[in-house]
């Protein structure tokens, strides 16, 4: 059960899903669309607990910054901003989903209006008719609504100056800063601060750090993707530690450290940045490291109906995509792991993080250098790449490439034509290029039909192992192929399916 989209302008199909789903306090919804009631200003989840609004009172937003921009404030019991993101900005391939991943890792603030629409390949008129039409908010709107998220952790979570708080999420003035949240949250900073002091929980005080809930849906089978991640872990810029995965993030305009902690309903992550206004790019990076925003129901649902999928499926509900943080990092380390194992792909690229990484500090772990950047890499030295010379040529060439802007892989990129580009890499294959399509860029029908563990999980389950006969058979897990192949992958008995690991339980 999902909702494609919420298009909710008048009383139809739409807005009679979606009130049900308020009707029956659904929160696997949230995320989805936000309710707003006219009686009240207020707008919320829809599994929000407060007494069910009247139908001929509700509107409903597929955003909440088009709830803002309707001149609605956020619920302060359920706070609808702080809810897991929409599923269908990852899954879909087209501009405004692209937007979206960009908007969502700051590139709004970063660069401006223009320099995203710079990166889609559109005019500023051209991609602001598309996000109001989809989402009902223009970009401008979207970075505001994610500047007041964004202001509001520093506000809970740090003891950090109000000015800096404001600096720090974007805003261009002090004014602005408290004009967006006594409209958003209808409370001032102050306010929001004393309401965070007074409720139980856990509350941040180092320097340079933030400590947050990133919510997600349920189910939530996290030791897949964690144990994916632990089992690849690159010396000095990963490691587990205490029960949490922890690596180096080179962020805009410094760099950090994630520790992240599962849990069945969230993730607890602790952040340490270099510079506060790498927040939201931090906190997008990580979601996306852990396929966060992923609608598992859909997948359930769509993979359950295959006969020798279910009983994987039933096992382990919830399966999540094992991703990376740069888009770039996770295609020069799938290159460096081609046709080796997981412990000398690690061994290949702790050399890299250790040659040219920038160094870090990490008071709370053993974590040294940051992965190096393109830029970095650029002048490799051979005997840094102690691998046959095929594979070398490989390396020094997808670093060239996108150097140079022939392979362009990130947030906002077209999931075709990267898939061309990389192919047109020498030494890429199409396992390499759906491995990145599925684990660097998100796309959740990606399928490397190729790959050896895929195929032997598949013919212990009675499926074609041959990649031609198995890829036909994919046809019908359409399109959350690259989800059947983690439910695949997690019936092998190997160490990316342990968490914690082995060594570390």
């Amino acid at each position: 059960m999902s909702v494609a989209r919420c298009n909710c302008r008048g009383v139809h199909e739409d807005f009679d899903r979606c009130y049900r789903a308020v009707q029956s306090r659904d929160t696997r919804f949230d995320g989805w669309f936000v309710t707003a009631v006219q009686t009240t200003g207020i707008y919320c989840r829809p599994g929000c607990p407060v007494r069910l609004p009247f139908a001929r009172n509700v509107r409903f937003f597929p955003t909440s910054a088009a709830a803002q921009g309707a001149g609605f404030r956020a619920c302060k019991r359920c706070r609808p901003d702080a809810s897991p993101g929409s599923p269908q900005w990852n899954v879909r391939g087209d501009v405004v989903a692209r937007a979206m991943r960009l908007i969502a890792d700051g590139t709004v603030d970063r660069d401006g209006v223009q320099g995203l629409a710079a990166r889609l390949g559109y005019t500023a008129r051209q991609l602001q008719r598309l996000l109001q039409t989809e989402t009902g908010a223009g970009p401008l709107a979207l970075a505001r609504a994610q500047r007041a998220q964004t202001a509001r952790l520093l506000i809970e979570t740090t003891a950090m100056p109000f000015g800096d708080i404001a600096y720090a999420a974007g805003f261009s003035s002090i004014r602005q800063f408290n004009d967006t949240l006594r409209v958003v949250y209808d409370n001032t900073p102050t306010e929001l601060r004393l309401r965070a002091t007074a409720t139980p929980g856990d509350t941040t005080t180092s320097p340079g750090t933030v400590s947050l809930r990133l919510p997600v849906r349920a189910p939530f089978a996290y030791a897949g993707v964690f144990g994916h991640l632990a089992a690849s872990a690159v010396p000095g810029c990963e490691e587990v530690r205490h029960g949490a995965y922890r690596r180096t993030l080179r962020l805009p305009f410094g760099n950090g450290v994630a520790s992240l902690t599962p849990a069945p309903d969230h993730v607890r992550c602790t952040l340490v940045l270099d510079d506060f206004r790498d927040l939201t790019s931090a906190v997008s990076r990580c979601r996306r490291l852990l396929d966060l925003d992923a609608d598992p129901d859909a997948v359930i649902d769509a993979l359950s109906s295959d006969a020798a999928l279910a009983p994987v499926v039933a096992e382990a509900p919830g399966q999540r995509i094992p991703r990376t943080v740069d888009e770039a990092e996770l295609a020069v380390r799938t290159v460096l792991g081609q046709q080796v194992s997981i412990k000398a792909a690690r061994t290949h690229a702790g050399r890299l993080v250790a040659a040219y990484g920038e160094p870090v500090h990490d008071a709370d772990g053993a974590l040294t250098h940051t992965f190096p950047s393109v830029e970095q890499l650029s002048e490799i030295d051979p005997s840094h790449l102690a691998m046959p010379q095929a594979r070398r040529r490989t390396v020094t060439a997808l670093v060239a490439g996108l150097a140079d802007g022939r392979v362009v892989l990130g947030p906002g990129c077209d999931w075709a034509a990267a898939r061309s580009q990389l192919l047109a890499v020498p030494g890429i294959g199409p396992w390499t290029a759906e491995v990145i399509a599925m684990r660097g860029l998100g796309d959740p029908d990606a399928f490397p039909a190729s790959d050896l563990g895929l195929r032997l999980a598949a013919e212990q389950l009675g499926l074609p192992s041959d990649a031609r006969a198995l890829t036909a058979r994919s046809g019908r897990w359409r399109p959350w192929r690259s989800y059947a192949t983690q439910h695949l992958w997690t019936t092998l008995e190997h160490e990316v399916n342990h968490w914690p690991p082995k060594q570390a339980a």
